[in-house]
């Protein structure tokens, strides 16, 4: 708890540090062009062959400011959890000893840092974009066995190109719907009882409002 504790502090830091900037780069400061996105994901980690199940157990939250026609900036912080249960079965895990048990795997990631998108279409309640965030990631990953469990954590950088759209049900764009598909790549490297994780690939969609 305590290093997600640590981790939101950072996040937050970063948020007013970024928030500053955008402030001193923009005299004509217009709160109407700060939005807020909070999404539900749906994330699925592929070529790692660990927790590598689809799940819905994350969110993503956004706060960026238009500072052109069709330019938004600000900082951005997201977590998920992926599981996977792997049978029974005996693992080598010396050269003179082997250990044969059922496994509950979990993935638990946390990328925050700063986020970009171009709106390719500026309709009346229609936005089309597409985006990046950049910056780091926390990961832990965890073997449970038995009554027993291992866990290996890291950092690492975190970069995730994405597409998506708002739909804006009144003209005066107050307030709206968000859909975001994405991929990103973390560098964290983690080892846990015999697999090791180096990279962390995940593509996957995002559903949420923006105010």
């Amino acid at each position: 708890m305590k290093t997600i504790n640590t981790i939101f502090r950072r996040a937050i830091v970063l948020c007013c540090l970024v928030c500053g900037i955008m402030v001193t780069a923009n005299a004509q400061w217009d709160v109407r062009k700060l939005n807020l996105v909070i999404d539900w994901q749906m994330n699925a980690p592929f070529s790692t062959g660990y927790a590598d199940k689809i799940s819905g157990w994350g969110m993503n939250y956004e706060l960026k400011y238009r500072i052109a026609p069709r330019w938004n900036v600000g900082v951005f912080a997201s977590f998920h959890t992926n599981h996977q249960y792997i049978g029974r079965q005996t693992l080598p895990i010396s050269p003179t000893e082997s250990l044969t048990t059922d496994q509950q795997r979990s993935a638990f990631q946390v990328p925050f840092g700063l986020a970009a998108n171009y709106t390719l279409y500026d309709g009346k309640h229609f936005e089309p974009y597409v985006g990046v965030k950049a910056g780091i990631m926390y990961a832990r990953n965890t073997t449970y066995y038995g009554i027993n469990g291992l866990y290996d954590k890291a950092w690492g950088g975190y970069i995730s190109p994405e597409i998506g759209f708002n739909i804006y049900p009144c003209k005066t764009k107050n307030w709206g719907f968000h859909v975001a598909g994405y991929y990103s790549y973390g560098t964290n490297k983690t080892y846990t009882l015999t697999d090791e994780i180096n990279g962390q690939n995940n593509a996957g969609f995002r559903v949420g409002v923006i105010f």
